[in-house]
C-alpha cells in the first residue's frame, strides 16, 4: 500500500546544475532521467529518487573522507628543508 503525501515533495534541486562524468547532477545527485521526469513522477517514485540521492550523497562523502585521509597520511615535504 502506498502512503499518501499531504504536500508534494520539493524537488531536490539546489541550483548547481552541472553533471559529473557519470551523468549525475553535482548538486542534487539525480540522473538525467530523474531530473527530466521529476514533475511527472508519482510521490512514491519521487520518494525512491530521494532515497537513491541520499545513498549517492553518502557514497560521495565517504569517498571525499577517504581521499582526505589518504592525503593526510602521505609524507609532507617541509618547506625550506631542501639542503
Amino acid at each position: 500500500m502506498e502512503q499518501l503525501e499531504i504536500f508534494p515533495l520539493q524537488s531536490p534541486c539546489i541550483g548547481v546544475c552541472e553533471v559529473n562524468n557519470k551523468g549525475y547532477c553535482k548538486g542534487c545527485l539525480r540522473s538525467r532521467e530523474e531530473r527530466f521526469n521529476w514533475l511527472t513522477m508519482t510521490p512514491a517514485q519521487q520518494q525512491e529518487v530521494m532515497r537513491l540521492c541520499r545513498g549517492r550523497k553518502a557514497r560521495v562523502e565517504a569517498a571525499r573522507r577517504k581521499a582526505l585521509e589518504g592525503a593526510q597520511n602521505e609524507p609532507q615535504e617541509q618547506p625550506g628543508w631542501d639542503f
